[in-house]
C-alpha cells in the first residue's frame, strides 16, 4: 500500500498491517545493575508525549549494513542511550509486541558487566533522559511517570509481571 525508509504499510486479504522496511529488525536491552533497571524517557511521535521504555534500537537501519549482528547493536545502543557499556549480551529470544497490527520482531537482550562510560542521552536529536531506577521503587516510578502523562511501553510488563498475579 505504501513503503517508507523505515515502514511498510501493507494488505493481505482484509487485513491491514505496518511491517518494517528493509529488514530492519529492533534490539532491546534489559540492563539491570546492582539492583536498578536502566530505562530511558523520549519523546515518541505517534504517542504525542514522552514514553518510558527499555532502551533499544534498530538493528541494520543503516544503509549497508543489514546484515549487522543484533547483539553488537544492542551493545551499541545501550551505549548510546544509557552511557552504560555491556561486557556481557545475553540473546534471550524473539518477541512480537503487537502481532495483530505489526509485524516486526524484537530480539531482547540481557546486558551484563555494566560500566558507566558516558553521560547517554541518544544520538544527535534523540533527545533521551536516562533514569536508573531501583527495582523496589518502580511501580512507584511508573505511576508517578502517568500523573506526569507519560506513556508506559509494553515491555515493561517484563518487570512489572511478578505484582500483576
Amino acid at each position: 500500500m505504501w513503503e517508507g525508509r523505515f515502514v511498510t504499510a501493507k494488505r493481505q486479504g482484509k487485513w491491514e498491517y505496518v511491517s518494517r522496511s528493509r529488514g530492519i529488525r529492533a534490539a532491546v536491552i534489559l540492563a539491570v545493575d546492582n539492583g536498578h533497571v536502566l530505562l530511558v524517557e523520549q519523546f515518541r511521535v505517534p504517542l504525542g508525549k514522552n514514553c518510558i521504555e527499555l532502551p533499544a534500537g534498530l538493528v541494520g537501519d543503516h544503509d549497508g549494513n543489514s546484515d549487522e549482528d543484533a547483539s553488537l547493536a544492542a551493545i551499541r545502543e545501550l551505549e548510546e542511550e544509557t552511557g552504560y557499556h555491556a561486557g556481557i549480551m545475553e540473546d534471550c529470544g524473539e518477541f512480537y509486541s503487537s502481532p495483530g497490527m505489526v509485524s516486526e520482531s524484537f530480539s531482547m537482550f540481557k546486558a551484563g558487566g555494566l560500566t558507566k562510560v558516558s553521560v547517554g542521552g541518544g544520538v544527535e536529536g534523540e533527545n533521551i533522559t536516562v533514569h536508573r531506577v531501583a527495582l523496589n521503587e518502580l511501580n512507584d516510578f511508573i505511576e508517578q511517570k502517568r500523573r506526569e502523562g507519560a506513556g508506559i511501553d509494553v515491555k515493561l510488563l517484563l518487570l512489572l509481571g511478578p505484582k500483576l498475579v
